[in-house]
């Protein structure tokens, strides 16, 4: 008899925790635990458990009051569960104390977000950026529980500086910081002069919430086999195509996603992503219409385009994935609400869409569904409107003789 073993990988477990309180109601609570879970899975792992306390503020020590915290070790003991994560950044001292309770690894959601941009960076610029944002996570937090960590199998929130033994210091971690500085300097410089060539080319970017299918209209404007995926954080490299649309050529750029809660040392060692957006003569705002929280995550874009100044730039609204809507209009996170929490009305039309406060409310608003093809020359028609006024502001020499059709 022949033995057979299996190769698959055991996903590492995790549990979810959560506070409710006059900021973060139960309700808005459950929206972000439901995206915290999305993040998990998306970094390889299994969730077995949410936990939520309602607390005003977080514990000093450990985040959660004592009683919950006991709760949680429990659980994890009795689960063998491999690690807990917070919605919400942990303090080194909190990271220390969890540890040494819970006898586990302990990630916020920062750290998750790094691991996911770690698996997900192709480019030199973007594995840099990410160490970087790493070093930068990991210098206040270097313990002797770290190292222990360490000599684990790995895994999620281990990737990088984490899956080395830390015998490196604080003096040793400043010197990587300022090296992978040095280094990016030297590729945003590239880049800056790479941007600079473009000067007379008509450029457009793609911006939005994570995971709102922007990759995949960047596949259909630019007819090109670009990365697209059913996970958060898809892209994390900036990507460029040109595009044609009734003779009229301009760059196309697929820009990261953003998140609430975004780390800012991952905001801050973008710089080069987001300068493509700065740069930008016109945004294709994208926004999952079919999302429950899509206003919340509308305004999470709006904020994070504000604080790059560039708020004001000519933006179309693409309402994407109108074909969930047009099937039934109840809500589920990027498809993983069980049944019994979706509430089915009857199905949305085109012209009911467009009536609605999302198309009145915005000058340059369009419906489309970008999985589907669906209403994708109606978005084409508002592109070439916008792109040719700045292509022939660009040479005003040719006259705008042609429309298009």
């Amino acid at each position: 008899m022949t033995n057979t073993f299996s190769t698959a990988v055991k996903k590492e477990t995790a549990v979810l925790v959560a506070l409710i309180n006059q900021t973060q109601p139960a309700f808005k609570v459950k929206e972000y635990l439901d995206e915290l879970a999305f993040l998990a899975e998306t970094s390889g792992a299994l969730t077995l458990k949410r936990f939520t306390q309602k607390l005003e503020k977080p514990d000093v020590a450990y985040f959660v009051g004592k009683g919950k915290l006991e709760e949680i070790r429990k659980y994890v003991l009795e689960h063998q569960v491999d690690m807990v994560i917070f919605d919400d950044d942990l303090t080194p001292s909190q990271v220390r104390n969890l540890e040494r309770e819970l006898q586990c690894k302990i990630l916020d959601r920062s750290l998750l977000i790094l691991n996911i941009f770690s698996i997900r960076a192709q480019t030199a610029q973007a594995k840099a950026q990410v160490e970087l944002a790493q070093y930068q996570y990991l210098l206040p937090r270097l313990t002797k529980m770290w190292s222990h960590l360490s000599k684990q199998k790995g895994g999620i929130g281990m990737r990088g500086p984490g899956e080395k033994e830390l015998e490196t210091d604080r003096r040793i971690v400043r010197d990587k910081i300022a090296l992978f500085n040095k280094k990016l300097e030297k590729i945003d410089k590239q880049s800056a002069t790479r941007r600079k060539a473009r000067e007379k080319v008509v450029r457009v970017a793609l911006v939005g919430y994570t995971n709102v299918g922007k990759s995949t209209l960047m596949q259909l404007l630019s007819k090109s086999d670009v990365f697209a995926e059913n996970k958060l954080f898809a892209t994390v490299d900036s990507t460029v195509r040109k595009v044609v649309i009734q003779q009229i050529p301009f760059l196309l750029t697929d820009t990261v996603g953003f998140i609430r809660k975004l780390p800012h040392a991952l905001i801050e060692c973008f710089k080069s992503t987001l300068d493509e957006i700065r740069e930008a003569d016109i945004l294709l705002h994208v926004v999952d219409v079919s999302h429950p929280s899509f206003e919340e995550q509308i305004n999470v874009v709006n904020a994070t385009l504000a604080d790059i100044d560039s708020a004001d730039k000519p933006t179309i609204m693409v309402f994407n994935k109108i074909d969930q809507l047009m099937q039934h209009n109840g809500h589920t996170l990027n498809g993983h609400a069980h049944e019994e929490e979706v509430d089915y009305h009857p199905p949305l039309t085109l012209e009911q869409l467009e009536a609605t406060y999302m198309g009145n409310g915005h000058h340059d608003a369009v419906f489309v569904s970008a999985a589907k093809k669906i209403n994708m020359d109606k978005l084409k028609e508002a592109l070439y409107e916008k792109v040719s006024d700045k292509y022939f502001t660009i040479y005003p020499n040719y006259k705008k003789t042609w429309a298009y059709y």
